[in-house]
């Protein structure tokens, strides 16, 4: 095994520099626990960035792909393939409404891409609405809805033109939406923008607005989706359907996977206007379909809300004299500091827990689905001994 010093001068030396990293090489996961080289154990609330729904190599999940690597790894969409027409059929029985036109990627920043491309074929309009503080991903497209300037700044130049709109703003909804407007997107639950839920009758009236103008409604579900919020999909909270939801992390319990999915009444797309080399492979159909299965099978959507009442519920009898306010829906809980959050996740990581940032002074909680109460009062305990 290659040793620490050694890991993190090559990674320095040879990788790409966009990454802020930790002083620490994780090298082994097993359920919500991960290691490092030292073999030192981590509880992993950040589920690595939300993928790992399922914990990290979850029996379901590692004889879906050890099989499937066995038999058959890729198969382009131009070939039929029994593993995604699998999960074409598992999927529709957890998407809402008609939600089950699909097309596979392998992210969800391509789950972005594909969705944006899918409102301009299905409306022939060019105009995009997203929101403040929004994050949907670093492709082109998707890095023009992500509100953040120094994510968007150096590629001005390149990006589409977006109309960003305060969040749970109805007014301001109105006025910018139109009969000009391809899409609408919004994230149920604003993520890195500091775990912010959008408001029942805000997404509602977003729906009445794009029925009326005729816009495409596009939720992202890629951090809310699979379960997260204690439902399914964290739009369906407020009692909507999307035009078309962009998903990605959970769905491929820690294997590369994405997916763009919009209701039947609108139809296929024209042949050969979009397309991906390894989008719907076999493996990643695999995996998905046993994390699905699973989810579904171990109830974990209603242990999400359960659990994550009772989370909430826990750090806030705590009081705690460094935190403003703490918001969330499930297992997707923020807690915004009085100050910034790097500290306080370098303190946690100390004590045993990772956790995430959302923006400069949010502490982000997306621990696995499987995760049970011992464990999330372990979460609790090291928060409250670094912000108690």
């Amino acid at each position: 095994m290659i040793e620490i010093e050694t890991a993190f001068e090559l990674e320095d030396r040879h990788g790409s520099g966009a990454y802020g990293k930790r002083p620490t090489a994780l090298v082994r996961g097993e359920g919500v626990y991960v290691y490092d080289l030292d073999g030192v154990r981590y509880l992993d609330a950040t589920s690595g960035q939300g993928v790992a729904a399922l914990g990290h190599c979850h029996p379901a999940v590692l004889n879906a792909i050890t099989a499937q690597a066995s038999t058959l790894v890729t198969s382009h969409e131009s070939f039929y393939n029994d593993r995604r027409a699998e999960l074409y059929a598992l999927l529709r029985t957890v998407t809402p409404a008609d939600l089950n036109r699909f097309f596979l990627c392998n992210s969800g920043a391509e789950a972005i891409e594909g969705a944006l491309k899918v409102a301009k074929l299905l409306t022939g309009r060019g105009g995009i609405v997203a929101s403040k503080r929004a994050f949907h991903g670093r492709t082109a497209g998707a890095l023009s809805l992500t509100w953040t300037r120094k994510y968007r700044q150096p590629f001005q130049d390149w990006l589409p033109e977006v109309e960003h709109i305060p969040y749970n703003d109805i007014e301001a909804a109105g006025e910018a939406i139109s009969e000009t407007t391809a899409a609408v997107v919004i994230e149920p639950i604003q993520g890195e923008g500091g775990v912010h839920p959008a408001d029942d009758i805000y997404l509602q009236f977003l729906r009445e607005r794009c029925d009326a103008t005729g816009a495409m409604l596009i939720m992202d579900e890629i951090q809310t989706g699979f379960g997260r919020t204690g439902r399914w999909f964290g739009c369906e909270h407020a009692g909507i359907t999307a035009d078309i939801m962009a998903l990605g992390k959970a769905i491929g319990g820690g294997i590369p996977m994405g997916a763009v999915c919009w209701r039947d009444v609108h139809g296929p797309i024209d042949r050969g206007t979009h397309g991906s080399t390894f989008g719907g492979n076999p493996l990643a159909c695999a995996a998905s379909i046993a994390t699905i299965s699973t989810i579904r099978a171990e109830r974990l959507v209603d242990g999400a809300r359960e659990n994550g009442a009772w989370l909430m519920a826990e750090l806030e009898s705590l009081n705690l004299r460094g935190v403003r306010a703490i918001r969330g829906r499930g297992l997707m809980v923020g807690l915004e500091l009085r100050g910034r959050v790097t500290p306080v996740l370098k303190a946690l990581q100390d004590c045993g827990a990772l956790a995430l940032p959302a923006g400069l002074n949010t502490l982000r909680l997306l621990p696995p689905l499987i995760i049970n109460r011992a464990q999330l009062a372990d979460v609790v305990a090291a928060i409250k001994e670094v912000l108690g």
